[in-house]
């Protein structure tokens, strides 16, 4: 019987990131900029986005599965040059299933990251399953690794760090 691997002999074969965006790639809070509440807007860490940036020169895929869409999420998402993306997405798994086809690759080969709920199935369907600090105590049950920083505060950087360490 083969021993388990480690996690960054599991890290080394990812080729495909996902990440929920709100309370992963922001911190889960939204402020209302208007009375109608039809404006408003979110924080996005930079150093989140650096760290997106190297994945994707080292050539890996990042994608962003949520079930938010937003004009600047939109926008952060282009600015970053994550090409593939779920917006709206009711079943996160599904959208994981159909993204990793697409790529040709196999569930043991995408990591996930998220922080609640709604996250849950795609969590079980990746080969690496990363929860944020301060996630749905289910969704850190589930995972794989716990990250030591929050959404929005630069745990993004720190999955995207241990990746890039891991391929080399």
């Amino acid at each position: 019987m083969r021993p388990p691997m480690s996690l960054r002999e599991r890290a080394a074969g990812i080729r495909l990131l996902a990440l929920d965006a709100d309370g992963v790639l922001t911190d889960g809070r939204i402020f209302i900029a208007d009375a109608s509440g039809s404006e408003w807007a979110m924080g996005f860490s930079v150093r989140d986005g650096h760290g997106i940036r190297l994945l994707i020169r080292a050539g890996l895929e990042v994608a962003v599965i949520s079930g938010r869409d937003s004009y600047g999420l939109r926008l952060r998402l282009g600015e970053l040059g994550i090409r593939r993306s779920v917006l709206r997405c009711r079943d996160k798994r599904a959208a994981l299933t159909e993204m990793l086809a697409e790529l040709k690759l196999e569930p043991r080969q995408a990591a996930f990251v998220g922080d609640d709920l709604p996250d849950l199935p795609a969590i079980g369907q990746a080969g690496l399953a990363i929860a944020v600090a301060g996630a749905h105590p289910d969704v850190r049950a589930a995972a794989d690794w716990v990250t030591a920083l929050p959404g929005g505060h630069g745990a993004v950087r720190e999955v995207c760090d241990f990746l890039l360490a891991a391929q080399s």
